[in-house]
């Protein structure tokens, strides 16, 4: 199968060596980071790791992995693995998203952070309570039950075209799971492990930044409601 990894990243130099480092070449065809208006060396650091850099001026985690996808569709693409630039993720262990979707025919695959184990700190408190109201939320309305809206996750590249994902920002990854609930995907949420970041986040790191989120988060959520 054809695998490609997206990697969305602002200002990730310290990063994004190690995460590139890290991906499992045996798997993976081609990895692409989408540069999302980096001040930094973050574009440089990626391509000299050997990733295919890709550069968005839209800020926001969903346009970059917008631009991603445009981008592949000119390719020949199965899997599509998405994953953080800050190493707070741990890239050798994509092997747990990946056999499920290639060994057992599921569709996506979700790595949940709640699961696994996860570094002392890595995930702030008002982290795990978002992802925890956001699952009640969508297991109340949908009824499937998610433990996490972790970045780390795999999908058929079909499948995911089929979704026709929209958010530009944070809403991003709760729209995919709840479109992949309405489109009836085969899903599975596997343990992943978690680590403290390198460089302090752009959005749980402030309460601005986290609060935003959350708003994001819950409009989207009843965005994807009042669309039933």
């Amino acid at each position: 199968m054809n695998i490609s990894v997206i990697i969305p990243a602002f200002n990730e130099e310290s990063a994004i060596g190690k995460v590139i480092a890290e991906i499992p070449r045996h798997f993976v065809n081609e990895i692409i980071v989408v540069n999302n208006n980096s001040t930094d060396n973050t574009q440089k650091e990626a391509a000299a790791a050997g990733a295919t850099v890709l550069n968005e001026s839209r800020q926001g985690y969903g346009a970059s992995c917008l631009t991603a996808i445009k981008y592949l569709k000119g390719k020949d693409t199965d899997i599509v693995v998405f994953l953080d630039g800050d190493y707070s993720d741990f890239p050798s262990e994509m092997d747990r998203l990946l056999n499920p979707i290639i060994n057992e025919e599921y569709d996506f695959v979700l790595g949940s952070r709640i699961l696994g184990s996860r570094e002392p700190g890595s995930l702030p408190f008002h982290s795990i309570f978002g992802n925890v109201l956001s699952g009640l939320l969508i297991n109340f309305f949908w009824r499937v039950k998610y433990t996490d809206l972790g970045p780390f996750r795999a999908i058929r590249f079909n499948k995911l075209l089929e979704l026709e994902m929209e958010d530009p920002w944070y809403g991003w990854t709760v729209e995919m799971q709840i479109k992949a609930v309405k489109h009836e995907l085969k899903i599975k949420e596997v343990p992943v492990s978690y680590r403290k970041r390198i460089g302090k986040s752009k959005v749980t790191g402030t309460v601005k930044g986290s609060f935003m989120a959350g708003v994001m988060i819950l409009k989207t959520i009843f965005a994807q409601l009042f669309k039933d």
